[in-house]
């Protein structure tokens, strides 16, 4: 037989797409090293989780180095806060965050390399220009290589306040650039956590308690510890009792059953052979520590249902809630309208099923530890390493990964703390590795949301008063003064929560992602009621926002909210004849800073709804890389529809009920829209959010897509099992 393999396709030296240093590299500065033969080497702060700042990061840096992007190596940066800044990936923050500070040190680098060659010439540095990573001084026609003067550029002092480009000077930036990972990727390059490997590595797993409100009471090993390849099995606990939590720390399951073996099968099979007796966790106490407080947060311990959850959200709903905004006289408003809309939407939990499952690698012994795997704020967990393992932040050595998604479940450091304290017991360098079944049941999920809507219009079908009141578990979803407060007379945001023992974190672009499904829809319906277009109508509050702002606290910007608006609306044809074979929903949100609007395209085929095409209008500020751009829009746009129609999880007495791909269902290929077409508003304004803002209109954009071509609304996602059983959750 012909044997045949599409990775035959990359030669060697294709495979690794960037140029070969010769000589030692010099660090002109924390990000920038140059070898003698002109390779230059940018460190990226940040880390990568598919967004593409190992591009993106690096070419603002390139940008105002004036280098050669065909000359330039990109490498992720080890964990380093003093050198390299916050190192966060999350909150949509990279780029927004480092864009300065980049631009700065990539400026303060040229400016370093101009005075060691003014020095070297002996001539005013103000003569010396410089292009593609060349200096030049046209009176004396000298001309030389950045690496020619990058061991004298080391040795002088990093300038402070250079001056930076005029965009309108980029060349670098807002140039589409290839992803500087992509070979690697499609070639199988070991990039991932899992990929890690180290001489006499040991693999760890985890056997957590079924059901949330559980604890481990005893286990029996015997049989497990005769199985091939195991060398250990013991219990441990995560935190200490009164320990106190950062930021990102959670403690879903804080004592853990631990099988240690030599491969990953082998520690998959033992674990199976386990003997666990399980028992009632009771009410438990966390500490809770960050941003100078420290509060006590009492846990409950019940086995919680969904069925017991929705009732209890139900009560909560007609009970006083907390007020979160008021403007004008709400109360009297409504008491004298017309006309009161409302409507209630629900959501239910989601799990990030990052597509890499949790893993991370540990080495730790007496006098330091050394942590490899995927992470998006190790920041935020070495506090917490350095207080477990009883270590000097200087002895613990975190390197970052690239990560098989994130999307905020990453931030939270459990897993690698429980990867330090089961290679400090058995004394061994070790990789924990989580299923997926262990990473969905494990917590860490989009809390479970409702919010009650309710308008009231007057006589003439004017809008005269605006309330929502929203609630969750164990959180509230409400955004108080974001629109359309500040648009409305009379307005009320008020919200509520209901404690409990079920883990939730960050979800991409987190309460927004539901509220904008929310508020949208009802946007819909309202401007259905008034008899207005949804795009005009909301296009009059957002004027009336602008020009007779009602409050001081808008967050939003309702002259850049409009634009998405309007630039979706011409892109898609929104009213042209020919786009009405299609059943239309439009959304438009802004968070992060930024704003998104989205028309969806929907067709029924075979009794099912399919998003056909999408178009998308963005307004992030400066983009940095469009190409990559666009494929952030793109992948948030097939995310939210996913999600939207599909994605659901639900517990019963206290077990989730969907573990893994077989029974929580994600888009399929032939599900995604064949067409997303995607615009960004120009307007030259530093950059902000991009990796989040996407994606909550587009649940919105859906659902009012769905009631046209369903001809009924729905209120309870994910909205997929109700199109076939009307009475599913």
């Amino acid at each position: 037989m012909i044997s045949f393999s599409w990775l035959s396709a990359f030669t060697p030296a294709d495979q690794e797409n960037e140029p070969a240093p010769s000589g030692k590299w010099v660090e002109v500065n924390g990000y920038v090293k140059i070898t003698p033969d002109n390779v230059i080497k940018i460190l990226n702060p940040n880390p990568e989780f598919g967004q593409n700042v190992m591009t993106s990061l690096p070419m603002i840096i390139a940008e105002e180095l004036d280098a050669d992007w065909q000359k330039i190596v990109v490498e992720m940066g080890p964990h380093d806060s003093v050198k390299l800044g916050p190192q966060f990936t999350g909150g949509s923050n990279s780029v927004r965050m480092y864009w300065k500070p980049l631009r700065e040190a990539g400026a303060a680098a040229r400016q370093m390399l101009r005075e060691a060659a003014a020095q070297a010439w002996g001539v005013p540095v103000a003569e010396v220009t410089t292009k593609a990573g060349m200096l030049y001084h046209g009176n004396s026609g000298k001309s030389g290589t950045y690496g020619s003067f990058a061991s004298q550029a080391a040795t002088r002092s990093v300038p402070k306040g250079v001056k930076l480009k005029e965009a309108k000077d980029f060349t670098v930036v807002s140039r589409s650039k290839k992803n500087v990972e992509g070979r690697k990727i499609v070639s199988g390059k070991p990039l991932f956590g899992l990929d890690y490997q180290q001489p006499g590595m040991l693999i760890a797993m985890v056997e957590h308690p079924p059901a949330f409100g559980l604890k481990l009471k005893s286990f029996d090993a015997a049989e497990a510890l005769r199985m091939p390849g195991i060398t250990d099995v013991f219990r441990q606990k995560l935190y200490e009792e009164g320990f106190e939590q950062g930021g990102f720390d959670t403690r879903t399951f804080n004592e853990l059953l631990v099988v240690v073996g030599k491969t990953t099968w082998e520690v998959m099979q033992a674990r199976k052979k386990l003997k666990v007796q399980w028992e009632p966790a009771g009410d438990t106490t966390d500490t809770m520590g960050g941003r100078g407080q420290k509060r006590e947060v009492l846990v409950p311990g019940e086995l919680e249902s969904t069925d017991t959850q929705l009732q209890k959200m139900r009560e909560y709903t007609a009970k006083p809630a907390q007020q979160l905004r008021k403007d004008g006289d709400p109360e009297t408003a409504f008491k004298n309208a017309a006309q009161v809309i409302e409507r209630t939407y629900n959501a239910p939990f989601l799990a990030h099923n990052c597509m890499e499952p949790m893993n991370f690698f540990a080495h730790v012994t007496a006098e330091k530890a050394v942590l490899v795997g995927p992470l998006q704020a190790p920041g935020w967990t070495e506090p917490t390493l350095a207080k477990v393992l009883n270590l000097p932040a200087d002895k613990i050595d975190i390197q970052m990964t690239r990560m098989g998604g994130g999307f905020g479940r990453r931030a939270y450091g459990h897993y690698l703390t429980e990867a330090a304290l089961i290679s400090k017991k058995v004394k061994a360098p070790v990789k924990l590795v989580y299923t997926r079944e262990d990473d969905m049941t494990y917590g860490i999920y989009r809390p479970l949301y409702t919010a009650t809507y309710r308008a009231a219009l007057d006589a003439n079908k004017n809008l005269i008063a605006f309330h929502v009141k929203g609630g969750g578990i164990p959180e509230h979803p409400i955004h108080a003064n974001r629109f359309p407060a500040g648009a409305v007379d009379n307005y009320l945001a008020e919200g509520w929560q209901i404690p409990s023992n079920i883990t939730i974190g960050a979800f991409r672009a987190p309460r927004s992602n539901f509220n904008a499904a929310a508020e949208q829809s009802f946007l819909d319906e309202l401007a259905e009621a008034m008899d207005k277009d949804p795009i005009e109508f909301r296009l009059e509050l957002l004027k009336r926002a602008k020009e007779h702002p009602v409050g001081k606290n808008n967050e939003y910007d309702a002259d850049r909210y409009a634009e998405v608006l309007k630039l979706v609306r011409d892109k898609s044809g929104w009213n042209q004849a020919e786009n009405r074979k299609y059943s239309r929903g439009v959304a438009a949100y802004f968070c992060h800073n930024s704003y998104a609007a989205h028309v969806v395209d929907m067709v029924m085929r075979d009794g099912q709804p399919y998003v056909e095409r999408v178009f998308s209008a963005i307004d992030c500020g400066i983009v940095i890389n469009p190409d990559a751009a666009v494929n952030m829009v793109q992948g948030a746009v097939v995310d939210g529809i996913g999600n939207a129609f599909y994605g659901g999880l639900t517990l019963k007495n206290g077990a989730v009920e969907q573990t893994n791909f077989y029974n929580y269902r994600l888009i399929r290929m032939h599900e995604a829209p064949k067409k997303i077409d995607v615009h960004f508003v120009q307007n030259g304004i530093d950059p902000t959010g991009l990796g989040e803002p996407p994606f909550p209109p587009v649940f919105g954009a859906v659902a009012n897509a769905l009631y046209k071509a369903a001809g009924k609304r729905f209120y309870q996602q994910p909205f997929g099992p109700q199109l076939n059983n009307p009475t599913a959750i």
